[in-house]
């Protein structure tokens, strides 16, 4: 009988006399020919494994010839297959993890607290006696943000004093950073690869169940006196607990009994936390990590069981739901409690009691479901769609279902855009689906981390460089210019439209009465005019710059769309609302462009919405309200596509006036040719195009980004002003001016809008707005003339059209600005004659309109040549010395 045998043979070794080196010796006698061969090649027969040469006989030798010779017992020729060491060692990665989780040390810095504290201290009023803000400090700072310790980092035991937060109750919560773990791989000792990261990584699901034991072993004692009377899960623990001891005290006095028969709990059961791993940052390029943001058609098989983010929008998120983990039984014969741990969506529940006792007895004990004695954890069921740009030109967006369990629950909405942070798991089909499915398996994301793209308002910290670059420019008293020109800065022109969305970023103060009454502060803005002047483009930007920010045509949107749908839950198959738009951008806005083109019930939908905020549904059985506490921004063109200046501006506009009425502030912007106004417009447009980016103008001062004014935006929306008493009597005078003006308007046929308490409530809410962009917590009457101002610039351009014969050299419009100025009584003096206004506050209004002192000074000598008015008070005051009989009521 011949075999093939293959020797192994470790060339560093010394062989003793009775190794098998003298085998060798023999060997060599043999007519055979030797040849070396890797070790991972194949070999077939019987092996004689010593190390790590191999030793082929290309001749069959006889097995006999192995018989004679003295080999140790280690040495045996075997049949079997090479065997490799198992690639991860569990015990070696428990002890690294367990060293990880007691020695890691972070430093917090509390930068953006010390930002928030510096902030609130911020007093616009003072003298410049700080230090000047130097921008060549950011980039010192930025440099040395990672090596230069400030004093407020206080190194500690991040995750000893998270475990010690379990232990007292104070969280539930365990999130093992990747960052971390990867920090102290790279600090262990060389030759210690664990492969940690990388392991969790590749089969997270696993190392859930790992980590957790491991921090069943270091959970700390209680340094809290814990309450237990609001938590039933400590009660019955404690009654399991002193049951356990009567029962093993009984068998340790009966000696022929084991202790350890005794029931235990599963360790899911007694675990008051949930773990879960935020995966690696990403560095660098794009590519430099696995773990950056996949989109959701690039979720592929090959992500079964790793860690992986994805990003995408949330469209659907289902109700909370309890989810069972561990079910526990009662037995009905011998009492026993039989526990079941829960892992998929499909179980068998127990009937027989596995318990000895009930075996020996062969009683067949009925096991009886305990619902209070069994755990339960939150569920909720998320969609997410693919952004839009993710998707390919000719194909529809992918959806990808998300599981949330415990502390992630309720921490997304429809509508957020977020990178999700779960392992990628399979799950077969159920019901009918299974059947037609056969050995396909759905999937979904199991979430261990979520990140929000847009943060809200409340949740938004302020960075200490722009705190500092903010500090220095709020004393220049400029940052209202400054923040409008920053709002779309691409788009030329419209700086009173800029402003006004700003304001509408800002928002004013809601009101809740003591008898549950709601006064809105969310101001809405319409934006009426011409096609091509950009309001779909101002649209765009808001949507992005607002933390949420929804963006609908009237067109391709419904009343329901809009409000709220009546849908079936594929999950609990029960009726559900389903939100529309305007339940979307609830504390946000709502961006609605081609206003105009709605259908009129559609259109009546979000009446309710832009005044009480609430959207009531009665359908399908369901009778509820839901919230809607949206700002409402819409575009819309005039009746005729451009606007017709042979008709009326009612005419043109052609929306209901319940409609109107409704809009803090409505612009009616109109495209008229003029030579200077369309060249400065060409070469906006052409340098954006040559440079992609917006010009940089002399005169636009210093401008802030999108994110630095979100972040200036979320301050402001932190302060609540109130209106003093001189303030509202100012107010009071300004509206009861600007009904009379609407009469002189209806007699002239230019009638805009309809001037009601609403708006009154308008200018209380975008004074509200001004001052809480100057970080005040009172309102001032300059506040006020700029809330009236911004209402007459939006009909600016249907006052000073050609057809009303407006001159249009700077003395006229310097002129009928004053002389509007005065019917709306915004610069009048309480004390003074009837007809007599402050030339302060005439020249901050002239200087902001865009004009110069010259220009001021050359008006007001001129018509005061033509004794249209006079000016005393040592240059003060400024008097009409005609009256309009007309204005009279």
């Amino acid at each position: 009988m011949t075999k093939h045998v293959t020797l192994y043979l470790d060339s560093g070794t010394t062989y003793a006399p009775n190794s098998p080196a003298p085998f060798l010796n023999r060997l060599v006698t043999f007519p055979a020919r030797f040849a070396t061969r890797p070790r991972s090649a194949s070999n077939f027969g019987r092996e004689l494994r010593l190390a790590n040469w191999t030793l082929s006989f290309s001749l069959p030798i006889p097995l006999s010839c192995f018989a004679p010779l003295s080999i140790e017992r280690s040495f045996q020729p075997t049949m079997s297959l090479l065997q490799y060491p198992p690639p991860v060692d569990y015990a070696s990665q428990t002890t690294g993890f367990k060293e990880f989780l007691k020695g890691f040390k972070s430093f917090q810095s509390n930068s953006e607290a010390a930002a928030t504290e510096a902030l609130q201290d911020l007093n616009i009023d003072e003298g410049r006696t700080s230090d000047e803000y130097d921008f060549m400090d950011d980039a010192d700072e930025m440099d040395g943000a990672t090596s230069r310790p400030t004093k407020r980092q206080n190194p500690k035991f991040k995750y000893m004093q998270i475990l010690q937060d379990v232990a007292n109750r104070d969280t539930s919560h365990i999130q093992i950073d990747l960052d971390d773990l990867e920090t102290f791989e790279k600090s262990m000792p060389e030759g210690e690869d664990l492969k940690l990261v990388e392991s969790i990584e590749k089969n997270a699901h696993h190392y859930v169940d790992i980590i957790s034991s491991v921090v069943d072993e270091l959970m700390p004692q209680s340094t809290k006196d814990v309450t237990y009377k609001d938590d039933v899960l400590d009660i019955i623990m404690s009654q399991r607990e002193r049951r356990n001891e009567a029962t093993e005290a009984a068998l340790e006095a009966d000696m022929d009994s084991d202790p350890a028969s005794l029931p235990t709990f599963p360790a899911e059961l007694t675990r008051r936390y949930t773990l879960n791993f935020k995966p690696v940052t990403p560095s660098g390029s794009s590519s430099d990590r696995g773990s950056k943001a996949l989109a959701v058609r690039n979720v592929r098989g090959e992500h079964l069981g790793h860690l992986i983010t994805v990003r995408g929008i949330t469209t659907r998120v289902s109700d909370v739901k309890p989810a069972i983990q561990i079910n526990a039984y009662t037995c009905d014969r011998c009492g026993c409690e039989v526990f079941q741990p829960v892992t998929t969506k499909q179980y068998l529940p127990l009937s027989e009691c596995p318990a000895d006792e009930c075996k020996n007895n062969n009683s067949k004990g009925q096991l009886f479901l305990s619902t209070r004695a069994s755990k339960f954890t939150p569920f909720q069921e998320v969609k997410i769609q693919e952004m839009a740009d993710q998707v390919p030109v000719g194909h529809i967006p992918r959806t990808l279902t998300i599981n949330c369990h415990g502390a992630l629950t309720r921490q997304l909405n429809p509508g957020d855009v977020v990178d999700i942070g779960g392992v990628f798991l399979p799950t077969p089909y159920t019901g009918f689906r299974a059947i037609r499915a056969g050995l396909l398996t759905d999937t979904f994301l199991e979430a261990h981390h979520i990140t929000q793209h847009k943060k809200s308002y409340n949740d938004m910290g302020m960075d200490h460089i722009t705190l500092r670059k903010i500090e220095q420019h709020q004393r220049s008293g400029n940052m209202y210019e400054y923040l409008s020109r920053s709002i779309a800065p691409e788009i030329y022109g419209h700086l009173d439209v800029k402003k006004a969305l700003l304001l509408l970023l800002i928002g004013g103060v809601t009101k809740e009465m003591g008898d549950g009454m709601h006064i809105r502060g969310d101001i809405n803005i319409c934006l009426m005019g011409d096609p091509g002047v950009a309001k779909s483009q101002l649209l765009r930007y808001i949507t992005k710059v607002a933390p949420r920010g929804v963006y609908t045509t009237g067109r391709g949107s419904s009343g329901v769309g809009l409000t709220a749908a009546v849908m079936r839950d594929p999950v609990t198959d029960e009726m559900v609302l389903e939100g529309g738009a305007l339940v979307l951008a609830d504390n946000g806005i709502c961006c609605i462009d081609e206003f105009d083109k709605m259908e009129d019930a559609d259109r009546t939908a979000i009446h309710e919405v832009m005044e009480q905020q609430t959207i009531s549904i009665s359908k399908a059985g369901i009778t509820t309200t839901l919230n809607a506490r949206t700002s409402i921004l819409a575009a819309a063109n005039p009746l005729y596509g451009r606007y017709n200046p042979r008709v009326s501006p009612v005419e043109n506009i052609n929306l209901p006036a319940a409609l109107l009425s409704r809009f803090d502030v409505m612009f009616l912007l109109l495209d008229t040719p003029s030579r200077e106004g369309d060249e400065e417009l060409a070469n906006h447009v052409t340098y954006v195009h040559m440079h992609n980016k917006h010009p940089e103008s002399e005169d636009a001062g210093v401008m802030f980004t999108p994110h630095e004014v979100r972040q200036y935006i979320a301050k402001a929306r932190t302060f609540r002003p109130i209106v003093p008493s001189s303030v509202s009597d100012y107010m009071v005078g300004a509206y009861v001016a600007m009904r009379k003006r609407q009469k002189v308007d209806e007699s002239k046929k230019r009638q805009f809008s309809h001037v009601t308490p609403r708006t009154l409530l308008g200018i209380v809410r975008l004074s509200q707005a001004l001052a809480r962009l100057r970080f005040s917590d009172q309102v001032v009457r300059e506040d006020v003339d700029e809330a009236l101002r911004l209402i007459e610039v939006s009909k600016a351009s249907l006052y000073n059209d050609g057809e009303h014969g407006a001159d249009n050299t700077p003395s006229s419009k310097i002129y009928n600005l004053i002389r509007s100025m005065k019917e709306s009584g915004a610069a009048a003096i309480g004390d003074g004659e009837e007809g007599e206004m402050s030339m302060r506050r005439i020249r901050e209004r002239v200087l902001a309109r865009g004009f110069t002192e010259d220009n001021l000074t050359m008006t007001i000598d001129e018509y005061a040549e033509m004794n249209l008015w006079q000016v005393t008070g040592n240059g003060t005051r400024l008097l009409f010395t005609e009256v309009d009989g007309d204005m009279d009521m």
